[in-house]
């Protein structure tokens, strides 16, 4: 999902990955499953089964545990600020973990054209000393959309045949 405004002289773009489901959703799911599953594990306790209750609890307990792993990594976003001086690019989960900074005059765009139809491309903004690859995670349509949202705002320095930008 690509989201960006324009406030006074700076753009901010935000990009995350697509969410699917939202957490209170794989909550509700998470419970719908475990009605019937922990109902049948009672009643197999209520006939003497008793070893099915703690495997019953195991499997609820990975669910969960796997849905939310799953809506953690979702949570992921990169923001890419750009003020007339600088870019600032900025990744993490909730909060920024990594921060980027680059002089707008040096900053450039690296792209990699994409290996299949289906793929998007392959992004980098740039300087001189380092680069930071942006929107790995988003589908074709979103790259796409991010590659022509960074074209407006910061020139194209490189574009390049290898199939993937590795920093």
């Amino acid at each position: 999902m690509i989201r960006s405004h324009r406030s006074d002289n700076r753009v901010v773009i935000i990009a995350k990955p697509n969410h699917s489901s939202s957490w209170r959703a794989n909550k509700l799911a998470l419970m719908a499953l475990a009605i019937p599953s922990l109902g049948a594990a009672l009643g197999f306790t209520a006939l003497g089964a008793w070893p099915v209750l703690p495997f019953a609890g195991l499997e609820l307990a990975a669910l969960g545990s796997a849905l939310y792993y799953v809506n953690w990594k979702l949570e992921y976003r990169q923001v890419i600020t750009l003020s007339e001086d600088s870019v600032r690019i900025d990744k993490g989960y909730y909060a920024p973990r990594q921060t980027w900074q680059f002089d707008r005059r040096e900053a450039s765009l690296a792209v990699t054209p994409e290996a299949h139809p289906w793929e998007g491309p392959g992004m980098a903004l740039h300087d001189t000393i380092d680069a930071v690859p942006v929107g790995e995670f988003l589908n074709r349509e979103e790259a796409l959309s991010l590659l022509s949202m960074l074209r407006k705002e910061v020139r194209v320095g490189t574009h390049s045949a290898r199939t993937r930008l590795s920093v």
